[in-house]
């Protein structure tokens, strides 16, 4: 017999029954039974685990993407009287160890992560010591290739459940479609029967799509604000749009302000405490905004922008009527903006011979090849191999960004991708970089200790490299002279630090990895490794244009917007027709560019081209590649343009407004002529 959990849930959360599909997961998962809860925005999702998570016995390990969805999530729970907790950076030493000896005694029933800490060698040999009954992942879709959002580090969730042995797994997103949902379960070992999926349709949002000229597009806003009550989103795709269409707004006698990541964290965290306060009625936002807000009584939404696809579409809108109450959804729409959404996938997708030099790097670390005869690396020296023909490959984000010609994100997931084939195992990282300025004078810390250590902390203070104030601490100098372990030094210089003896500072994080000196060498693929990385971002680059390009279909359809949202996310049950879009009210749209999309002239672009290899000769001693030119001419940053100064070299930019793919071809073009004899 199927156990009552409803005088359960009354007690422990105060509501009187379980929405739509809660009680279904919850009894999946209390049978031992993994399963993918499929929920629209705001219909209850966490409810799921954090019901669970009180019946289970050992600990239930939570994976979110956002910092702000935490402390959201652990608010509430402390509200119920629920024992919660995060490790996230916002803590400090003390408060990290307390958390910790909490899980270990059981105190603690839900720990809460991002993905990222699992890099954390320490948090690892934590966690491993742990007891965990349940994993849940928050914002699922990043974990699948064909998701929106995704996250290059949640594809080694699966390996993490099966290295902690971690029996049960619950999978949470509201945007999934068919795909995405299938190739999740699938990494995760999960039944489709397990697979928990709730109408997609809401029949308080209202879908409008109101085709705008660029030129209109603000008097259009105002228009729109005017006609609605109570607060609301307006998205923009940059943060200089919202600085501008914020102004816009206040100066037309809006409550408005604007909301991106350029912004201090206490200046965002108050326009978000004012907007939960409705002492504003607009805030103009990136993407940044929204993850975290929990208002339900959001009656408009508002795409200044298009947005990048139609699963941020929906995640976006989804954040209004959360209530119940009706929500306006609208897209100010023109093509104008597919140029800017275009050109940021292309301008993350690496070349080949950039793949190249990071395998090259990490060659170069082997301990039988010197750093001299196998090209430059970007970071510290080689160390020692093991019999099974390993060894050890540290570096630098951003130094190997700069010497790879990658940026840091794709960067990012070259190297997850390289841990999937096996090349390379994250081991720990370190702070490359650790200076220090005195509070107490030298001399009365060194007669704090007895003769040893006081022996020891002066060769810390000797064989620091003092400039005026500060001084970087010399870890090799340390050990040629005194012996001393480079981890002895760090805990003493936090020890002082502690004490207020010193001020402590550390940067450049280091990295290191054992890379698998097989693998990577492997002349029995098909392909060349740096080939098959290629080709695996050339798709990637593929299906990020075909999405833009389904986000404009949808919102030209002429049948209803809500049955083919639906539709899209393998929901069935929507109505043909919802009565309440801009389609079924009549008013199909159709969209076009506010001005024709200028042809890069290729007069010009030969002209820029050979400004660009003039300014690179003898600086970049490798062929200058079809897509730096490419970016060169949009004005894209990569760590080449930064470091050589190219934003200062006539024709930066001057195709800023033509679409990439037409400037590929120029390019292509001149580039074939010059090879011609």
């Amino acid at each position: 017999m199927t156990p009552d959990y409803s005088s359960l849930l009354q007690n422990l959360f105060g509501f009187p029954s379980f929405r739509s599909g809660q009680q279904e997961v919850v009894e999946g998962l209390l049978s031992q039974r993994s399963s993918l809860a499929i929920f629209p925005t705001g219909s209850g999702k966490s409810l799921c685990y954090q019901f669970v998570a009180t019946q289970l016995p050992n600990l239930t390990l939570v994976v979110s993407p956002l910092l702000a969805l935490m402390k959201d999530q652990l608010a509430f729970l402390h509200s119920k009287g629920i024992a919660a907790a995060s490790i996230d950076s916002t803590l400090t030493a003390e408060q990290n160890k307390q958390v910790m000896n909490e899980v270990r005694s059981g105190e603690c029933k839900i720990l809460m992560v991002s993905v990222e800490r699992f890099k954390n060698e320490r948090f690892r040999q934590f966690i491993e010591s742990v007891a965990v009954s349940m994993l849940v992942i928050d914002e699922a879709h990043c974990i699948s290739e064909w998701g929106h959002n995704f996250r290059p580090d949640y594809l080694k969730l699966p390996a993490y459940q099966q290295e902690l042995n971690i029996p049960l797994v619950l999978l949470l997103t509201a945007t999934a479609t068919k795909k995405v949902k299938l190739d999740m379960a699938r990494r995760f070992d999960i039944s489709p029967d397990n697979i928990v999926q709730t109408g997609f349709y809401r029949p308080n949002l209202n879908l409008n799509v109101l085709p705008v000229v660029e030129a209109n597009k603000n008097q259009a806003l105002l228009d729109e604000l005017k006609r609605q009550q109570g607060a609301g989103i307006v998205y923009v795709t940059l943060q200089q749009t919202a600085e501008q269409v914020a102004r816009y707004l206040q100066q037309n006698g809006c409550a408005a302000s604007a909301y991106h990541a350029g912004l201090d964290s206490d200046v965002r965290q108050n326009i978000q405490q004012d907007f939960m306060a409705n002492k504003l009625q607009v805030v103009v936002a990136t993407i940044a905004f929204g993850m975290g807000i929990d208002k339900s009584d959001i009656r408009f939404v508002v795409h200044y922008d298009l947005p990048k696809s139609i699963e941020n579409y929906s995640q976006e809108i989804g954040r209004g009527g959360r209530d119940g109450q009706n929500a306006n959804c609208t897209v100010l729409a023109n093509l104008d903006g597919l140029v800017t959404i275009e050109n940021f996938v292309y301008g993350d997708t690496p070349d080949k011979s950039a793949i190249e030099r990071v395998l090259k790097d990490i060659a170069s670390q082997a301990p039988e090849q010197s750093a001299s005869s196998s090209g430059s690396s970007s970071s510290s020296t080689a160390n020692s191999a093991s019999d099974k023909g390993t060894y050890q490959w540290e570096t630098q984000i951003n130094s190997l960004s700069t010497l790879s010609n990658i940026r840091q994100l794709p960067l990012k997931t070259l190297l997850v991708q390289l841990e999937l084939a096996k090349v390379i195992r994250p081991l720990y990282a370190y702070f490359a970089e650790f200076k220090y300025r005195f509070n107490t004078e030298k001399a009365d810390i060194l007669d704090l200790f007895g003769k040893e250590r006081s022996d020891f902390l002066n060769a810390v203070f000797t064989h620091t490299d003092m400039k005026k104030v500060w001084g970087v601490v010399n870890f090799d100098s340390i050990f040629e002279h005194y012996g001393a372990e480079r981890a002895r030094v760090v805990s003493a210089l936090e020890y002082l630090h502690e004490h207020n003896h010193i001020e402590l500072a550390s940067r450049l994080i280091t990295d290191v990895y054992e890379v698998n000196q097989q693998a990577l060498l492997a002349e029995d693929l098909p392909n060349s490794l740096a080939e098959t990385l290629a080709h695996y971002f050339a798709e990637n680059e593929l299906k990020e244009v075909k999405r833009i390009a389904a986000l404009v279909r949808f919102f030209e359809l002429n049948s209803c917007l809500n049955y083919n949202l639906s539709a899209y996310f393998d929901d069935q049950q929507a109505p043909k027709e919802c009565g309440h879009c801009s389609v079924c009210n009549g008013k199909v749209a159709k969209l076009d560019y506010s001005s024709p999309i200028p042809l890069p002239d290729k007069t010009h672009v030969a002209e820029a081209m050979a400004a660009l290899n003039a300014h690179l000769d003898g600086k970049f001693n490798e062929a200058i590649t079809e897509s730096i030119y490419c970016r060169f001419l949009t004005a894209m940053t990569m760590p080449l343009f930064t470091r050589l100064k190219v934003r200062q070299v006539q024709g930066f930019g001057s195709c800023e407004f033509c679409r990439y793919a037409d400037v590929k071809a120029v390019v292509t073009e001149i580039l074939e002529e010059g090879a011609r004899p």
